[in-house]
């Protein structure tokens, strides 16, 4: 969490924002404040920014929402490499009857916006694919799917921290954690755009989600959302330097880099084939190094990474990944450490693989 996140909401009231006495009025102040930021920080009105519980939700918001309002059979696109909760949202969308297309991406993870056909009435893309970071022609997607008549969602969970969110999209959805803000998320709906919400009770945001809001998760986030803003460029510098260190430590020790710049400027991530990227995990955590292996949110799972597998690498391939992301606090001295930690732990496994 970011030192401003956790100062902007230690004395917050906890009041519900739907009640007139003065506690309530003070949330919803709160409330109202944050709304504004988020909005401020994309360009946009605050009608159309809502609050969720996370990136998940608001994708899923995103795309029921736009989806169960089109009729049956309307044509979605997105690519198979994308979050499991784009996946997940549109297999759903499927099975209700609409004709869904999961196009290739191709071995560095980047989308074809050819893959948008005459006839798509929704499509749904990454602004970074969040297991090898590689930025999406997400200008191009957009441009592609407007003429011809789609709207477009656009997954911005990954990425606004270290670069800026393009314009254009219908639908952005946001995720708190991965912004510094803890938990929460956030769906910014360009005015016009209509959704069928997820919930249904009262009018809370805007109708597209009942329930009493979080006023600490708006708060987080929108605060988050306006520090990323304001320091992007110089953390983004900083993470550039430290993880092109970090990929170049991967490769000198037998790593197939994987994932392709554009990419986001935190990310290194490698494939290496003939080890278990489970075994190196628990090796590196044993020393003090966390990294992951594939996508945090399917972690406990046995099965290869969908995005390796949907990218053209082999089994073995997939099984052998390893990820390293720096976050805003990482320094030098961090680098320094991990190369030694990986020169004492993972080295040697591999030189005696």
């Amino acid at each position: 969490m970011l030192p401003e996140v956790a100062a902007a909401i230690r004395d917050l009231p906890a009041a519900n924002p739907s009640s007139l006495h003065a506690e309530g009025r003070a949330a919803r102040a709160a409330l109202d404040t944050a709304r504004d930021a988020f909005a401020e920080a994309l360009n946009a009105n605050r009608a159309e920014i809502t609050f969720t519980s996370s990136g998940t939700e608001a994708v899923n918001l995103a795309l029921f929402g736009a989806g169960r309002r089109m009729p049956k059979h309307a044509s979605i696109v997105t690519w198979a490499a994308e979050h499991q909760s784009i996946l997940g949202a549109v297999r759903r969308l499927e099975a209700d009857g609409h004709e869904v297309t999961v196009a290739p991406v191709d071995r560095l993870a980047r989308a074809d916006p050819d893959a948008i056909e005459p006839g798509a009435a929704l499509v749904s893309v990454g602004l970074a694919n969040n297991e090898v970071g590689t930025l999406q022609p997400v200008a191009e997607i957009i441009r592609r799917a407007h003429e011809v008549g789609a709207l477009v969602h656009l997954d911005a969970c990954a990425g606004p921290r270290w670069i800026p969110v393009p314009q254009g999209a219908d639908l952005v959805s946001f995720s708190g954690h991965k912004l510094g803000a803890g938990r929460g998320g956030a769906l910014y709906v360009r005015e016009g755009v209509r959704l069928d919400p997820l919930l249904y009770g009262g009018p809370q945001e805007w109708g597209r989600r009942a329930g009493r809001e979080d006023v600490t998760g708006a708060v987080a986030i929108a605060t988050a959302m306006s520090v990323c803003s304001r320091d992007r460029t110089a953390r983004a510098t900083a993470a550039t330097a430290h993880a092109t260190q970090l990929r170049a430590l991967l490769a000198e020790w037998g790593g197939v880099l994987t994932g392709a710049e554009p990419r986001l400027p935190n990310f290194a991530s490698a494939s290496f084939a003939g080890r278990r990227g489970e075994d190196m995990l628990l090796a590196l955590d044993l020393a003090g190094l966390a990294a992951s292996s594939g996508s945090a949110c399917a972690s406990g799972s046995l099965d290869p990474s969908h995005v390796l597998l949907a990218m053209g690498l082999s089994l073995d391939e997939a099984l052998g990944s390893l990820r390293l992301t720096t976050g805003y606090a990482t320094t030098d001295g961090d680098v320094s450490r991990a190369r030694a930690i990986i020169f004492s732990v993972l080295a040697p496994s591999i030189a005696h693989a």
